[in-house]
């Protein structure tokens, strides 16, 4: 139960922060439809969001040929040749294990090369065992180069002796998603027909700006890192968007939807799709709105119409009785006493069981309308869509976007298309992979110590022409083999509460005033069942939170929790800034990832600085997209205070780090 539990903290935390950032989408979306900049000025966030064309042919080899970069003498990092041969792949792969990196000059070839070979793919890739005896399939690397580099030691290269499918999410979340782009984008070179790459929701350069992708690639690339990104948008936008094997096993990122047809997936123009998070602009739209950009890029500014997003169900309080997460419960009504609050809680909050609650909105069902909107919803759903345990399919509104789908919606769309089984990857299992809707549904993820050291295993798929999957799980960590179970569970268990406790402090004026409704007289205690009710009212992370109690706060009086103590021992270090206002520290807290995404979006450069002025209008999109007041005066000091050498510029790195959470016990 507590490594259950410990499990639930990370997904709840992470789905709510793709919920955050779907939202922070919709108010750039609504800016795009609503807001012009005063006359000879540019907008600060249109180039983030256009539409981008896509150059082929002649066109597209005069745009990668403007990027020539000339490599120095004096560089002892590998060096590729094209066409990429099997030596020369294999050479990156040794350097990357060592550390190396790759100039400029080959990334940019090498993903020129990638961008032609996309070009010509269809939207479904098919493999056929009449060319192999074994197929690999691998879900989420989410840049964990560990485990793509465990996968190749334990199950062999690609070759055309053996094939292997991707099924997307290769970047976001990990340091080494460029390193694992360039590998596959290699292997893809030298065996197109034996490697398959399909395009997963991260694969997506809005979502990159939240995830740090973005912050990577600049990071490793400062002087080339712009381009390198331009190219990989274009990339992303390439990647197939399904694999069939046989014409019986299925493979998509995230999933299906009742409205799913292969047959429109299969003919649609996937280039046009660059960020799906909106729909592409409708023909009758792009007549007057064509523009270049400063690469001389033909791009255009889009209508844009974001994925609906709603919150979860209200909390509704409960009386469970307490259960310590240091003790797990022995006996069998013990156990399911805390399952059955576990399951409660997570249905309140919108989690798991609770998908049969929740009902399609209009915006949601009008998403049909027009033939691109269609398409659209096609590619939404396939990759961002999960699996339920109820019949029927629903707006999967803990993502933002996609939908989940029953067993019902399973069973009609594999016997519409004869297929018998669907493998999916998109969402994180403790064991690395989860079979659902009778076996007929197979979730792989590759990436093992996704959350924390030890807090899952990764897995692969090998499949032989009987089609049958044969299972390797996998954890590329030294550290969890010497680790017992129990020292894992507590390992991850820290780490979790760690992160439980900073979603706590930056709600902390939120707790205060939802505990001060159950004390009336101010004794400055409350029950823990309300202590409970209150902060999961606040929080909204459908987590046990009587169970959590003695992980979170250190004393009770009789079943009475000292809120205002607790909340005094959830402070974290502050930074010493001089400004007027210092609710606005609490506010930075809170939408540190939003503000920092933002910084993204207005640093059109990637040059990791922005000036005071960008800064202010920062903050001022960010108040808005948050609907609260935030005068300028306490802007402008917060920004003078930040900037420490006073050259005018904030560099967003020192910036973010300065506002770092850290817990006591850590400082200290």
């Amino acid at each position: 139960m507590r490594r259950r539990c410990t499990w639930n903290i990370f997904q709840s935390i992470e789905y709510a922060g793709e919920q955050d950032q779907n939202k922070l989408y919709n108010f750039f979306g609504f800016l795009m439809d609503h807001f012009t900049p005063p006359s000879g000025e540019r907008s600060p966030i249109s180039p983030v969001f256009r539409e981008n064309d896509t150059c082929r042919d002649t066109e597209g080899e005069r745009y990668i040929c403007r990027w020539a970069v000339e490599v120095p003498d004096g560089y002892t990092g590998p060096r590729l040749t094209f066409p990429m041969t099997f030596c020369g792949v294999s050479k990156l792969v040794e350097a990357f294990k060592q550390r190396q990196k790759l100039h400029a000059c080959y990334v940019l070839q090498l993903l020129g090369e990638t961008w032609r070979l996309l070009q010509i793919l269809p939207n479904i890739n098919h493999i056929s065992f009449c060319h192999t005896r074994e197929i690999t399939i691998c879900g989420d690397l989410h840049g964990h180069l560990e485990d793509l580099l465990l996968i190749f030691y334990k199950n062999g290269l690609p070759s055309s002796e053996k094939p292997y499918v991707f099924n997307g999410d290769f970047v976001d979340r990990g340091k080494n998603s460029l390193e694992i782009l360039l590998i596959l984008f290699g292997f893809l070179l030298v065996y197109p027909n034996n490697i398959h790459l399909n395009r997963g929701n991260h694969e997506d350069h809005i979502v990159n700006l939240r995830y740090g992708f973005t912050k990577e690639v600049v990071g490793k690339y400062r002087v080339h890192g712009k381009k390198i990104l331009k190219l990989l948008q274009k990339i992303f936008s390439s990647l197939p968007l399904a694999t069939m094997v046989d014409h019986k096993v299925l493979i998509v990122h995230g999933g299906i939807s009742e409205s799913t047809d292969l047959n429109v997936i299969a003919r649609l123009d996937r280039h046009k799709y660059v960020s799906t998070l909106k729909p592409p602009k409708q023909s009758f739209h792009t007549t007057n709105s064509r523009m270049a950009d400063s690469d001389g890029l033909v791009e255009s500014r889009p209508r844009l119409r974001s994925l609906p997003i709603q919150s979860p169900t209200s909390t509704r309080r409960h009386d469970f009785p307490r259960r310590s997460l240091q003790h797990p419960p022995v006996s069998e009504q013990l156990y399911w006493s805390v399952e059955k609050e576990l399951r409660k809680r997570r249905k309140q909050a919108g989690f798991d069981q609770s998908y049969g609650d929740m009902k399609m909105s209009a915006s949601d069902q009008n998403l049909d309308t027009g033939t691109d909107n269609h398409e659209w919803k096609q590619i939404v759903d396939i990759l961002w869509s999960d699996p339920m345990p109820q019949n029927g399919c629903i707006p999967n509104k803990l993502r933002g976007g996609g939908c989940y789908w029953g067993p019902d919606v399973t069973k009609n769309v594999l016997g519409r298309h004869d297929l018998q089984l669907l493998i999916r990857s998109h969402e994180c299992k403790q064991d690395g992979y989860e079979f659902c809707h009778d076996r007929r549904v197979l979730t792989i993820f590759s990436a093992s110590n996704y959350y924390e050291v030890g807090s899952n295993r990764g897995a692969y798929i090998r499949m032989g022409p009987n089609l049958n999957p044969h299972l390797v799980q996998y954890q590329a960590s030294s550290t969890c083999i010497d680790l017992t179970l129990r020292q894992s569970v507590s390992w991850t268990e820290r780490s979790a509460l760690q992160a439980l406790r900073q979603q706590l402090f930056v709600h902390k004026s939120d707790l205060i005033s939802a505990f001060k409704k159950f004390d009336p007289d101010s004794t400055g205690l409350i029950s823990t069942k309300d202590w409970a009710s209150a902060t999961e009212s606040i929080l909204k992370l459908g987590l046990p939170w009587r169970v959590l109690r003695p992980q979170l706060v250190s004393g009770t009086q009789q079943g009475m929790v000292e809120y205002r103590q607790w909340i005094g021992e959830l402070s974290l270090r502050e930074p010493h800034l001089e400004i007027s206002d210092t609710s606005i520290l609490e506010i930075m807290y809170k939408n540190h990832s939003n503000l920092e995404t933002i910084f993204r979006i207005i640093d059109t450069d990637h040059s990791g600085l922005i000036s005071l002025d960008e800064f202010c209008q920062t903050w001022k999109l960010l108040s808005s997209h948050l609907k609260m007041e935030i005068s300028d005066k306490t802007v402008a000091d917060l920004a003078q205070s930040i900037d420490f050498n006073k050259d005018g510029v904030i560099d967003i790195n020192e910036f973010m780090e300065a506002f770092r959470l850290v817990g006591i016990s850590g400082h200290k």
